[in-house]
């Protein structure tokens, strides 16, 4: 019985480019290095979102329910240069500022205390099983009895907007560091504050800007939806109360306009802020893609 021998294939050698020669690649086209821009693709998809609005008011053919996006683009443009509208958002962004930090403080300190005690863990995962469901504009007649109509209120909401989930999103981060950082940490004689600012914080970053992003999204929105009926203080009110205003009025055009400031901002918080901040920190470290 004769056993089948596949054949030989003759060896085939490609000659090696010489050294420090390099094939030429052939370069992308223009729309391709432009589509790996990313704030080019998020304007174009703006652009759809605005293109879509415009269709969707002229086939509705109502001003007083849908302007179009080119007039709430002129009352945007109108305010933008009288001034009224920087003049609101100044106000809100002020507010925002103080009740932001506030809450990211308390956060940062009740989240400390729960990695270096065990106490402080139990009153942790006490307070945020009761009071994370709860919104923080339910809160608000409450801070009206207790403060009164005024900047007082607010502040008290913004902070329990941005407490919560900073401080869930905090100690989640510092769950996750690992044993062997937590090791060398105790190794070099490091404990409670030292230890979290020195092993904790840098590893837990990451799950820290997260917390971050959450509460800014939750702080601005729960002070927009309060700013619609009590304004930012006695007498004055920032981009809620000038969006309520508006409505009151019936000047559709401008409320569009005071929602279209309060996306810019977000935008711009996101994209200026966070970003910048996460690629200076994880992205630059290594420990975020």
């Amino acid at each position: 019985m004769t056993v089948a021998v596949p054949p030989l294939r003759p060896e085939i050698e490609h000659p090696l480019a010489p050294a420090g020669e390099l094939p030429a690649q052939r370069p992308l086209p223009p729309w391709r290095r432009l589509s790996q821009l990313a704030p080019l693709r998020k304007a174009f998809v703006v652009l759809l979102l605005a293109a879509a609005w415009e269709i969707a008011a002229r086939i509705a053919d109502n001003d007083l329910l849908l302007p179009s996006f080119l007039q709430a683009a002129r009352a945007f443009w109108t305010d933008l240069l009288s001034g009224e509208l920087p003049a609101k958002a100044g106000l809100s962004l002020l507010l925002l500022v103080q009740g932001y930090l506030l809450g990211a403080l308390l956060a940062f300190a009740l989240t400390a205390l729960a990695v270096t005690t065990r106490f402080g863990r139990d009153l942790l995962s006490t307070l945020t099983a009761m009071f994370n469901p709860l919104p923080a504009i339910a809160l608000l007649p409450l801070a009206l009895l207790w403060f009164g109509l005024g900047k007082a209120s607010l502040l008290f909401v913004l902070v329990h907007s941005v407490l919560w989930p900073l401080s869930l999103a905090t100690y989640a981060g510092f769950e996750s560091v690992p044993e062997t950082l937590r090791m060398a940490g105790r190794n070099y004689g490091l404990r409670g504050l030292r230890y979290v600012a020195l092993v904790l914080v840098p590893s837990a970053l990451p799950a820290i800007l997260s917390g971050l992003r959450i509460g800014w999204a939750f702080a601005w929105r729960t002070l927009i939806a309060a700013e619609l009926f009590f304004g930012a203080s006695s007498g004055k009110g920032g981009l809620g109360w000038y969006i309520f205003q508006n409505r009151n009025e019936l000047y559709t055009d401008r409320v569009f306009a005071g929602l279209a400031s309060v996306v810019l901002i977000g935008l711009l918080v996101e994209m200026l802020g966070f970003d910048t901040l996460e690629r200076l920190t994880v992205r630059r470290w290594g420990t975020k893609r």
